[in-house]
């Protein structure tokens, strides 16, 4: 395994180079695994992210006009770079964030699908042509870059993070300027650094470390900034949505979610339990896709609620390839997760399991969440309607499919949903009338693909969609093109 090598003060990337925060303040970041000391970070403020954004608009015209061909053989040699470093950024990935190795090492594999799809893009870029309701006309339509985009990100999957919003940006000929997340800065850093060793020009991609209201705010009200593709919570989305909206701005909010997983009383119980435990607790709970709601038809509830807490139970903690599960972000996260959990207990639920932070010797100085099921929570309880973002599930019991269904869409988010039966019809019907942006059967709540469209209606996203290839529409704009001939010139 190749050993990570990073500074001990994380900078930001500027014009190619590396450079510290004007002001000269840093942050500490910690390793969520241990909790200790891991590096410096670079606390950017609007003057840091105005140099990156003036960086990237001088940048942009000269990489508008590369050919896109040439473009995508440009990113198709960082997404080789990125993966031949795979081990070091899986290495740094999973001491940012305190998952497995192999967990980091599937990520990183992620990010380079991503990228390398990305790329061939640069050999489509499809327009369209048409026929003209006019004698002697021609009509088509071609795509042009916006400008400037502004990427902001979350640190679940930093790695996939970045990729999900560089490479489309950059093969539609924008520049971009991405914000990284607080908690994952040395991810950034090291894409930075490898977008830096090849023939990208200076300044088309630029990397600001920071905090989101001193270095996310100045950088979606900036006026130079064209487009914003913003992940992360509902909440901060609104705020973007409104500041954007001022200037019209266009943004792509991918937000969060409280997924359903119905499991009727025909599926096959083992299928169903692998999948709702990987759909809870893989990467901590820590996916917008993450299974927070366990919907089970009433004739199976007792048996398949015995099932999965016992094997809830037996889960592994920790940092290592053998885990299950690894630490949460921060311990903000964690103390969130904890009083929300209690608020639940003392409003009526029952927790069958978890609900409390680990603190065995083992455990102690990390970030740990016990994996966590709560039963006897009402669909209107603030634990049903708020993304916690970490192990925890709620069980919910129900009657039939109508039942089942109507419960799925009693939510104000609508990212993901999973049904597992054995009914082609109760298939169908559950992935026609769900309100979700994903529907998945006999499987998980997670697990997209680089060549398919990702995002949710209702309080999960604003109806763009990224990654695939409905991700050049967020970063590019469609202009008509009409060619009138003189036929007496022919």
């Amino acid at each position: 395994m190749e050993k990570a090598v990073f500074p001990a003060q994380i900078p930001n990337w500027i014009q190619g180079q590396e450079r510290p925060a004007l002001a000269g303040e840093m942050f500490d970041k910690l390793n969520p695994a241990t909790g200790r000391h891991l590096c410096r970070v670079a606390r950017s403020r609007a003057g840091d992210v105005l140099q990156a954004v003036r960086s990237s608009r001088e940048s942009q015209l000269a990489w508008a006009e590369t050919p896109p061909v040439k473009r995508g053989e440009i990113l198709h040699e960082m997404a080789e770079r990125l993966r031949k470093r795979r081990e070091e950024v899986a290495q740094i990935v999973a001491l940012e964030t305190g998952k497995s190795i192999k967990s980091a090492l599937a990520e990183t594999d992620g990010a380079v699908a991503l990228g390398f799809f990305m790329a061939g893009e640069g050999q489509r870029l499809y327009g369209r042509t048409t026929t003209s309701g006019i004698p002697n006309r021609y009509a088509m339509t071609v795509r042009q870059p916006i400008g400037v985009a502004g990427l902001i990100i979350p640190a679940n999957t930093p790695i996939a993070n970045v990729a999900w919003k560089v490479f489309p940006a950059l093969i539609c000929g924008n520049s971009a300027v991405l914000k990284a997340a607080e908690d994952s800065p040395v991810t950034a850093w090291v894409f930075g650094a490898i977008a830096q060793q090849g023939n990208l020009p200076a300044g088309v991609l630029n990397v600001v470390q920071g905090y989101g209201d001193e270095a996310g705010a100045p950088l979606v009200e900036n006026p130079d900034v064209g487009v914003i593709s913003f992940t992360g919570s509902t909440v901060v989305g609104r705020r973007i949505a409104a500041t954007a909206g001022e200037r019209l701005a266009k943004v792509s909010l991918e937000l969060g979610g409280k997924n359903p997983l119905v499991v009727c009383d025909d599926a096959d119980l083992e299928n169903a339990a692998k999948w709702v435990l990987l759909s809870a607790f893989s990467n901590s709970g820590q996916r917008c896709a993450s299974a927070s709601r366990i919907i089970v038809f009433d004739a199976i509830y007792n048996e398949f609620r015995d099932m999965i807490v016992e094997r809830a139970k037996k889960l592994k903690v920790g940092p290592e390839d053998d885990d299950d599960f690894g630490p949460v972000i921060n311990e903000d996260q964690l103390r969130n997760m904890v009083q929300c959990v209690e608020q639940a207990r003392q409003r009526g639920a029952n927790v069958l399991t978890g609900g409390h932070r680990l603190v065995d010797p083992e455990h102690r100085p990390g970030f740990y969440m016990a994996p966590t099921i709560l039963e006897d929570v009402k669909s209107d309880d603030e634990i049903s309607k708020t993304e916690l973002f970490g192990p925890i599930a709620c069980l919910y019991r129900v009657k039939d499919f109508g039942e089942a269904l109507a419960l799925a869409n009693d939510s104000p988010y609508g990212l993901t949903a999973c049904i597992h039966t054995r009914s082609l019809d109760r298939a169908m019907e559950f992935t026609r009338k769900v309100q979700a942006g994903v529907a998945v059967v006999n499987a998980g709540t997670y697990g997209s693909e680089p060549h398919m469209p990702f995002g949710g209606v209702k309080q999960s996203g604003n109806g763009w969609r990224e990654p695939g290839t409905e991700a050049l529409d967020v970063y590019s704009d469609l202009k008509d093109v009409y060619i009138s001939i003189d036929p007496d010139a022919l």
